[in-house]
C-alpha cells in the first residue's frame, strides 16, 4: 500500500521483554549444565584412556625388558657351555694328534676325559673316533658292540672337510646312553694332514632344559637354543628332535637376523603358531641364535584385566554423573517451568490489565505506553507515524433504542472489523473509551493513513447493523488522522491524541460517516481555537 513500510524487526520489539531474556538465560543454563557434564565426562574418559595408555607402555617396557634379559642370560649360558667344550677338545686333539691314534694311551686319556666329564656338567661324554669310524677311546665305560659313527652327519662332514675349527650338529640319540645330545666336533689329522678321525663332545639337551625350568616364565612362554640355520636345538616347551621344526622361515630369521644380530620383534611362532614378544640374540663367537619369548597374553592379560575393571569403575562414575546431571537437570527444568508458568500468568494478569475485556482490543493504558514507545522508535529510525481516533455515531442513540446488551455487541462487531482490516503485525488497535477507538500505524503517512481509515469505515459500514436512528439506518463511524515524523518536529503522545481527536470532532461537525484530517482541511486554527475540554459526541 502506498505510504506505509513494512517495519522490520518491529514485531519482535512490541513483545514482552522480560520473557525473552528469562528463555535465553534457562537456554544458557541448560547448555551450561549440559557442557559441565560432557566435560566432566569427555575428562574422565580422556585421563583414564591416557591411563590406561601409560599402563600399557609400562606393560610392554616391562616385557621387552623381561624377554631382553632372557636372551642376554640364555645366550650367555649356551656360549659358556659350548666354550668349555670347545677348550677341552682343543686341548685333547692337540694332545692325540701328537701322540698319533696309533700310539695313544687309552687308559690315560679314558681318565682324562673322564675327569673332565666330572667337572662339565653339561658333558654327556667325550669320544675319539678313528678314520673308519670306529670307538678308539671314550669316558664310557659301556662301549656299544659294533660301535661305529661313520654314518653320523658331523663324522661325513670332517671327512669331507680340512677345517679345524669345532663343529655343532643338530640334535642326536646318545648310542651309549640313549639321551638326547648336541654333538660338538673336531676333525683329526694325521702328521700329513689326511684325516684320522674325529673327536667329538657331546652337551646333554637337559642340561639346557633344566636350566631353562628354572626361568618363571608364562605357559605360553618360550625359550629356544637354535642353529643359525633355523634348526631348533633346544626349546622350552619342550620340541622332540623327531618334529624336524625348524625356525628358518620365522619372521625373526628372515627379516630381523639379516638386519642386526640382536633385537626385540613382536611376532606368531612358527612352531605353534602363539603371538609372543621375543628378544633374540645371535652368539658371536659360534653360530648360534637364541630366543626369549612371552606370549602377548601374559602382559597385555593382565593390563586388560585391569583395563576392563577400570572401564566398570568409569562406567560406574560416567552412570552417576548422568544419573547426576538428570537429576539437575530435571530440577531446572521444573525450575524454568514454574518461572515460565509465573510468568504467563504475571503476562495474562498484565494483558488482562492492558486489555479492554469487551472486545478483546488493548485498552487506553497500553495504547499510552506504546504511542509513547513508537513515537521514540519513529524518531530512531527516522520515519513517519499515524495516529486514527475512530468514534461511533449516535452511539447513545442506539443505546436507548436497542439497549446496553445491543450496544455491547455493537462495539465487538465494530472492534473486529477494525483488527480485520489491519494487515501488518505492527498495525496497532486499541479501544479508546465508551465508543471510541484508536489505530497507530508505524511507518505510515498521512496517505497510507487515510486509506487505512477508509477501509476501515468501510468495514464498519459493512458489518450492516441495524440503527434506525441513524440518518444511514445502519451503526457508522467517523475518524481524526493525524501524522507526525518525530526527528523533524518533536511531539508528544499527548498532543497527537489531541490532534487526531480535534480532527475526529471536525469530522463529527462535518456530518459524520467520514473522516478528517490536516491534508483534507486546513484545521490549525480551529485546532487552536478549540477548547481542550469540548469533545462533542
Amino acid at each position: 500500500m502506498p505510504g506505509r513500510s513494512e517495519p522490520f524487526a518491529h514485531a519482535e520489539e512490541l513483545l514482552d521483554e522480560a520473557s525473552m531474556p528469562s528463555g535465553r538465560r534457562a537456554s544458557a543454563v541448560f547448555r551450561l549444565t549440559l557442557s559441565f557434564m560432557l566435560l566432566m565426562v569427555v575428562t574422565f574418559m580422556g585421563v583414564e584412556g591416557w591411563r590406561a595408555w601409560r599402563d600399557y607402555r609400562q606393560a610392554y617396557a616391562t616385557a621387552q625388558d623381561a624377554v631382553k634379559n632372557l636372551a642376554q642370560a640364555t645366550a650367555q649360558h649356551a656360549e659358556d657351555a659350548v666354550r668349555q667344550v670347545d677348550v677341552i677338545t682343543a686341548e685333547l686333539r692337540e694332545r692325540v694328534e701328537g701322540d698319533g691314534l696309533t700310539h695313544i694311551n687309552i687308559p690315560r686319556i679314558r681318565a682324562l676325559l673322564d675327569q673332565q666329564t666330572k667337572i662339565m656338567p653339561q658333558l654327556q661324554g667325550i669320544f675319539v673316533y678313528g678314520p673308519t669310524g670306529d670307538w678308539v677311546v671314550t669316558n664310557q665305560y659301556i662301549t656299544p658292540e659294533t660301535a661305529n659313527n661313520a654314518d653320523r652327519d658331523y663324522f661325513n662332514y670332517h671327512r669331507t672337510h680340512s677345517g679345524r675349527g669345532i663343529l655343532i650338529g643338530e640334535v642326536v640319540k646318545s648310542r651309549s646312553s640313549r639321551e638326547l645330545v648336541i654333538p660338538i666336533s673336531r676333525r683329526l689329522n694325521n702328521p700329513d694332514g689326511s684325516f684320522a678321525g674325529v673327536l667329538l663332545g657331546t652337551i646333554k639337551v637337559s642340561y639346557f632344559l633344566d636350566y631353562y625350568g628354572d626361568f618363571k616364565i608364562d605357559d605360553k612362554g618360550a625359550l629356544v637354543l637354535a642353529l643359525r640355520s633355523g634348526h631348533v636345538l633346544v626349546r622350552r616347551p619342550f620340541v622332540s628332535p623327531a618334529t624336524d621344526q625348524s625356525l628358518a622361515q620365522s619372521e625373526i630369521f628372515t627379516r630381523y637376523l639379516p638386519e642386526s644380530d640382536e633385537g626385540i620383534a613382536e611376532v606368531t611362532a612358527v612352531i605353534d603358531n602363539t603371538q609372543r614378544l621375543y628378544a633374540y640374540k645371535a652368539l658371536a663367537s659360534y653360530p648360534l641364535v637364541v630366543e626369549a619369548g612371552l606370549s602377548r597374553d601374559s602382559f597385555v592379560g593382565p593390563w586388560q584385566h585391569d583395563l576392563m575393571k577400570t572401564g566398570l569403575v568409569l562406567l560406574a562414575l560416567v552412570a552417576s554423573q548422568c544419573g547426576f546431571g538428570a537429576i539437575v537437570l530435571t530440577q531446572l527444568r521444573a525450575r524454568f517451568v514454574l518461572e515460565s508458568k509465573v510468568r504467563s500468568a504475571h503476562l495474562a494478569v498484565q494483558n488482562m490489565a492492558l486489555t479492554d475485556s469487551l472486545t478483546g482490543l488493548c485498552n487506553r493504558r497500553k495504547l499510552d505506553i506504546t504511542l509513547n514507545q513508537e513515537i521514540e522508535r519513529t524518531r530512531r529510525q527516522k520515519t513517519q507515524l499515524a495516529l486514527i481516533m475512530l468514534d461511533v455515531d449516535y452511539f447513545k442513540r442506539f443505546n436507548d433504542r436497542y439497549g446496553h446488551p445491543a450496544g455491547d455487541d455493537c462495539l465487538q462487531q465494530v472492534g473486529r472489523a477494525i483488527q480485520q482490516t489491519l494487515k501488518r503485525p505492527a498495525d496497532f488497535a486499541a479501544r479508546y473509551g465508551g465508543e471510541e477507538f484508536a489505530v497507530l500505524l508505524p511507518d505510515t503517512d498521512s496517505t497510507g493513513a487515510s486509506q487505512v481509515t477508509e477501509e476501515i469505515l468501510q468495514a464498519i459500514r459493512d458489518l450492516n447493523i441495524e440503527h434506525e436512528d441513524h440518518p444511514c439506518q445502519i451503526v457508522t463511524a467517523s475518524a481524526g488522522i493525524t501524522t507526525a515524523a518525530p526527528d523533524k518536529e518533536p511531539t508528544t503522545g499527548a498532543a497527537m491524541l489531541k490532534s487526531a481527536d480535534a480532527f475526529l470532532y471536525l469530522a463529527k461537525r462535518k456530518g459524520r460517516n467520514r473522516w478528517c484530517s490536516k491534508e483534507t482541511i486546513d484545521a490549525e486554527k480551529f485546532v487552536a481555537q478549540l477548547p481542550f475540554e469540548l469533545k462533542p459526541r
